[in-house]
């Protein structure tokens, strides 16, 4: 069970919308925290078991984690555990989802913290309330992702 979930309709084919989402080096592009991703050990794109090293922000901290995709079907599923060093941080999932001529876009996040970091967190990270952060980052990053996902369906449809 995700901790927070978001979700938005896009005017957009799932397998467009999952490309977006699935493209991790694209991320800071739509995320308000990720400023950039990229493939490790040789990996080019989205497969299950491939990793990447993602670059966060929030004022002037800068952190980078690292990722393994856990689910990589196009046009359905991309979804990835995060790793802070050996500690677990969290599991973000899209699902998408056909309905009518739009796509349902479900982004999930999932805290897997240890107690003892999300007690040090706070100081560190100068967020108090995590998952009412994630949320409002979650919805900004589907609007942008949503307005991305229906410039490159328009296209692909001229």
């Amino acid at each position: 069970m995700a901790d927070i979930e978001v979700s938005t309709d896009v005017d957009a084919q799932p397998t467009v919308v999952w490309r977006l989402v699935s493209d991790v080096t694209r991320m800071g592009q739509w995320s308000p925290e990720t400023t950039s991703c990229r493939w490790l050990n040789g990996a080019d794109g989205p497969a299950v078991g491939a990793k990447f090293k993602g670059t966060n922000r929030k004022g002037l901290r800068r952190w980078s984690t690292t990722c393994t995709v856990t689910d990589a079907e196009p046009g359905a599923v991309f979804a990835f555990d995060v790793h802070y060093g050996p500690v677990a941080i969290s599991h973000w999932r899209y699902d998408f989802r056909q309905e009518a001529t739009t796509t349902t876009v479900v982004e999930s996040w999932s805290d897997r913290r240890p107690t003892w970091m999300k007690i040090a967190g706070v100081p560190v990270m100068g967020i108090a309330d995590r998952g009412g952060h994630n949320r409002r980052g979650m919805e900004k990053t589907l609007a942008s992702l949503k307005q991305a996902a229906e410039r490159a369906d328009e296209k692909q449809s001229h």
